[in-house]
């Protein structure tokens, strides 16, 4: 990559920003060149008439960094434009060379199309098992709501028929939730699944286990998960939270003493699986949904927990690396 006059002046000896620190120790703990191979048999050989492709690299980092920082395609071209520390990560030596917005939405449904982000994200996982961040005795389930717009001011006049609201505590929700079953101790995410908001998450446990679990956690949104037939097969114990109004019924003060103790030993552990929520939510932006439909947002989703795991234990695999 060749830089243009302005950006190599841009980096003269100075204090780096926390943008620039961010994106060269995600350049670094990134297993590049399995995603690209990952990618490249899907990829064009041919551009526009008259014009060679943007480069594969280049497309992959852009999408990347549209994830990081919740852009939309106009909004990450512009981004492009403006910000020479994102053209130097994409590796784009001039503003020339910069993809329009078209070509970034081309990328992305070439993505969906192929099923890449749940292969990318299984990719990844491989990637941290083979550092050494590999799946151990125990997982812990969990499910988070992510909000999608619920006017109706949409081309149609309606709101996505695929997102559903739910009630939770004493509000109402409209949107999607996205179900994770996260390792106890690595804290590393091996399932994702996707689904409208109302879908109960006792019902999707089996689908976030890996099957070599001995112990599984939940929060008292998975009372009974024992018993249905989908976990018959399971060889594990589950540790799942008592509710509240159980405890409180115990008729013995040492009975509840005891039940809370046990209560606080659990939930130490389930706050681990709070982790991947808050990078998505808090460090990436991922409140809201973006797309139409659970196949594009759970693609986006798959996506933004892969990289929220490779972003939390980046200074465990930089030390690695280094």
């Amino acid at each position: 990559m060749q830089l243009s006059f302005g950006d190599a002046e841009d980096l003269g000896d100075r204090k780096r920003t926390r943008r620039e620190v961010f994106l060269s120790e995600m350049d670094q703990v990134m297993p590049w060149q399995a995603l690209l191979c990952l990618i490249e048999p899907h990829y064009p050989k041919l551009g526009r008439p008259g014009r060679q492709p943007y480069p594969l690299a280049t497309m992959l980092r852009v999408h990347f960094l549209q994830q990081w920082y919740a852009l939309s395609d106009p909004a990450m071209k512009e981004a492009l434009v403006g910000t020479p520390v994102m053209r130097r990560f994409a590796r784009i030596g001039g503003l020339d060379a910069i993809p329009d917005e078209t070509t970034i939405l081309n990328f992305r449904r070439l993505l969906e199309t192929h099923g890449l982000a749940e292969k990318r994200f299984k990719q990844v996982n491989a990637h941290l098992q083979r550092k050494g961040l590999s799946l151990r005795s125990g997982t812990i389930v969990d499910a988070t709501i992510i909000n999608a717009p619920s006017s109706t001011k949409s081309q149609d006049g309606e709101r996505d028929p695929q997102m559903h609201q739910t009630k939770k505590g004493n509000q109402w929700f409209f949107g999607m939730k996205a179900h994770i079953g996260v390792d106890n101790a690595s804290g590393l995410v091996h399932h994702v699944e996707c689904t409208a908001a109302n879908v109960s998450d006792v019902t999707q446990a089996h689908k976030l286990l890996h099957g070599k679990e001995d112990v599984v956690f939940g929060d008292s949104g998975y009372t009974g998960v024992a018993k249905r037939d989908e976990m018959q097969g399971v060889d594990a114990a589950f540790l799942i939270a008592e509710k509240p109004s159980v405890i409180k019924a115990m008729k013995r003060k040492r009975e509840q003493r005891a039940a809370r103790t046990l209560e606080r030993l659990k939930a130490s552990v389930r706050a681990i699986v709070e982790h991947p929520f808050r990078a998505s939510k808090r460090q990436f932006g991922y409140r809201m949904v973006r797309y139409r439909g659970l196949a594009k947002n759970a693609a986006q989703g798959l996506t933004l927990f892969a990289l929220s795991t490779l972003w939390m234990k980046r200074k465990t695999l930089l030390a690695i690396t280094g």
